[in-house]
């Protein structure tokens, strides 16, 4: 992959190292929120909508598989081991961790201006046409705009602002929701989702559309080059066309 300056120059920086940190925190926690949800999802597989749901209440949809308790209709005649005492405490753990590196994030990135730096995009990118463009160039298959190497396009930047800033909260919103605890503290923040059960149903979706994210995100840097984009990831650097193999 190459860049747009001269083959002498030396190392460039792309990420700063809180960018770098926050990152890797978050991919972890993102993770691990990932294997505990699935197996609280495996406990009880069927959502309802409203404030109440439970094995005798007809659900709003529900996920064909196994459960791992046997006081759950699945139609399944076997039982997963049940997993959910760790899962959950896991669960929790993990999302406070990535609650508070969200946080640290977002300030740190307001106060150094990283988000009107690097991801809001300019004004001239504001347009249908340069993310049509974009999108063609993905189904193309073409190579990666150099330009890529030292910023993001557009569709990246917007789609980076909208996990940021929409979706993150969201599913920490609907997570929080489902606590007694935030429910007794705060019961209008979880009356604007519909109740406790719609919140869960909601943050089912949001976070299958974080995941969803991910797998593209992970497609788009194989496509970039893996390596690379790897080590730019944990270095803070892009390398010279001079150093890059």
């Amino acid at each position: 992959m190459s860049v747009t300056s001269s083959p002498s120059m030396k190392a460039a920086k792309r990420h700063t190292a809180l960018v770098r940190i926050t990152h890797w925190i978050t991919v972890i926690a993102f993770l691990t929120l990932l294997v505990t949800g699935v197996e609280i999802v495996i406990s009880h597989p069927r959502f309802y909508w409203g404030e109440t749901g439970n094995s005798g209440t007809t659900p709003l949809f529900k996920i064909p598989i196994p459960s791992s308790r046997d006081t759950v209709p699945t139609g399944y005649n076997y039982v997963w081991p049940d997993q959910n005492g760790w899962s959950r405490y896991l669960h929790f753990e993990a999302a406070w961790v990535l609650v508070i590196t969200g946080l640290i994030y977002v300030i740190a990135g307001l106060i150094t201006r990283h988000f009107a730096r690097n991801l809001v995009p300019a004004p001239a990118d504001r347009t249908s046409h340069a993310f049509r463009e974009v999108f063609e160039r993905y189904l193309r298959r073409a190579p990666p705009d150099p330009a890529e190497s030292r910023a993001y396009n557009v569709v990246q930047r917007t789609a980076y602002l909208s996990v940021i800033f929409v979706f993150f909260p969201l599913v920490i919103w609907t997570g929080l929701a489902l606590s007694p605890a935030f429910d007794s503290a705060v019961p209008a923040a979880v009356d604007l989702l519909g109740g406790r059960q719609s919140a869960r149903t909601l943050h089912f979706f949001v976070s299958g559309f974080l995941l969803l994210f991910l797998v593209i995100h992970v497609v788009m840097i194989i496509h970039a080059g893996f390596w690379g984009r790897m080590r730019d990831m944990i270095t803070g650097r892009i390398k010279s066309p001079s150093e890059r193999t």
